[in-house]
């Protein structure tokens, strides 16, 4: 065990877990403020729920021995992290760092992979039903697809017994398939389910509520990033090193590249743009930061910044609501960087790789697209399955009248700021009494709605006691 490398993990890890607050701010800030709290909840519901999966035997599934031909490791080996709690000198390692602290680094990945999929469904989702998706989408999808992509052991006879796609070649430092198209395509799958917000493309009241909260979340989500993309060398070395500075500057061109499309396309160049674009840039760097040269990184950057700002704008061309463009930032940023790594790897990077621009033919480039195309579709399927698995059986989505009156006090009876009209927060006389006051407040704008038909809605979407 080395304890430089071991701070190094253990620090990163905390900076990988700040992210999911950072993107619940983020997300929070982008929402209309009467469903502000419903985004954040859940953020901080697959925090805490994945964590919990993932200490069961996530972990076990993820990096435990094979037990499906590359597909998923065996989900008893280290159940309840079985057998790597020792603190003496037979504490298993991984490289020269504790596997117990590779266990908590791989978990925060897990839970701000899932966190990021909830942004596709912001203004009108259910808080039960949500949470009944991610944990079956971090089971049946994130674990199995961390095995693929991140499990790279080999036996004692030097026989390779991780993950297929790993097996095969693909370049992927810290999770540009296994996060980011993971959590793009499944947030399309669940926007298809879900439908259209009320209002979509036409009501103003779909645009951020908060933009200085979404500049502080895009803030965190950076900071936190360096952990994300600079700790998946698992040692303070020269990979490290080598990924901290391509996260720095990827998404710094990303932002420039955003800014111009926005000012050419719109005549604005926006805070909102800058900070999609510096989460658009991080995203595009995070499976190449360790295998393309800094040069490279400025002009991934560059594309992905201009791609991205483009393709927000899909969602209106082709009708689904992507509320929070996870589709148009997470899965086209994820591609544009996986893909980039066929072209621009090179074979004097810490993770070496030759892609096109040296001479390595299409053969690196034909690797990167199987990989990205295969969690592409097997998240979007299993993902859409899911979805409406749930909205069968329990309803995924919320009334229109309760999603025009505000998820946030129907569902969880709060209110984000004390200055709405209900006062903020807990009502003195209950649950029962906050509801009851926002739904008259709704009906007051919308006599034509029966007070039993809006009751009803509110009581069908779970927050309404008998």
């Amino acid at each position: 065990m080395n304890a430089g490398d071991t701070a190094w993990v253990l620090v990163s890890a905390a900076l990988v877990l700040l992210m999911s607050p950072g993107l619940a701010i983020f997300y929070g800030g982008m929402t209309r403020v009467k469903s502000m709290l419903n985004m954040m909840m859940m953020s901080f519901g697959a925090l805490a729920l994945v964590g919990v999966l993932w200490v069961l035997f996530g972990y076990s599934i993820a990096f435990g021995t094979d037990a499906g031909d590359g597909l998923f490791g065996d989900p008893f080996e280290r159940f309840g992290l079985h057998g790597l709690l020792a603190t003496d000198s037979s504490m298993p390692l991984v490289g020269t760092i504790p596997e117990i602290v590779f266990v908590g680094f791989q978990g925060v990945f897990a839970t701000v992979t899932v966190a990021l999929v909830s942004g596709a469904i912001a203004d009108r989702a259910k808080f039960a039903s949500w949470m009944v998706f991610a944990g079956l989408f971090a089971v049946f999808v994130y674990f199995p697809v961390a095995h693929w992509v991140f499990d790279s052991k080999v036996d004692a006879q030097g026989t390779f017994i991780g993950g297929w796609l790993n097996h095969l070649g693909l370049i992927d430092f810290a999770g540009g398939t296994a996060v980011e198209v993971l959590a793009g395509a499944a947030g399309l799958a669940l926007a298809l389910v879900l439908g259209k917000r009320v209002g979509f493309g036409k009501d103003p009241e779909h645009r951020p509520h908060n933009l200085p909260l979404v500049m502080l979340g895009c803030g965190l989500l950076w900071f936190g990033w360096f952990g994300f993309n600079a700790g998946s060398a698992l040692a303070a070395n020269g990979e490290a090193a080598f990924a901290w500075i391509n996260t720095l500057v990827a998404p710094c061109a990303a932002v420039l590249s955003w800014l111009v499309v926005e000012k050419v396309r719109d005549g604005h160049a926006t805070s909102f743009g800058a900070a999609s674009g510096a989460v658009a840039g991080l995203v595009a760097i995070t499976p190449s930061c360790a295998t393309i040269e800094p040069a490279w990184a400025i002009v991934l950057g560059a594309v992905a910044g201009a791609v991205c700002a483009l393709a927000v704008g899909l969602k209106y061309r082709f009708g689904y609501d992507d509320s929070l463009d996870v589709v148009g930032v997470h899965l086209v940023g994820g591609i544009v960087g996986t893909l980039f790594i066929g072209l621009a790897a090179s074979p004097d990077a810490p993770v070496p790789g030759r892609g096109l621009f040296y001479g390595g033919g299409l053969d690196l480039l034909g690797i990167q697209a199987l990989g990205t195309a295969s969690v592409l579709g097997y998240s979007f399927g299993v993902a859409l399955a899911l979805a409406l698995a749930i909205k069968a059986v329990m309803g995924f989505r919320v009334t229109k009248d309760v999603e025009e009156a505000g998820v946030d006090l129907v569902i969880h009876a709060e209110t984000a700021y004390s200055s709405s009209s209900t006062g903020g927060g807990f009502h003195p006389l209950g649950v029962r009494h906050t509801v009851e006051t926002l739904l008259k407040e709704h009906l007051e704008k919308h006599r034509e709605t029966p007070r039993e038909e809006v009751l009803a809605g509110a009581t069908r979407a779970g927050s309404v006691g008998p």
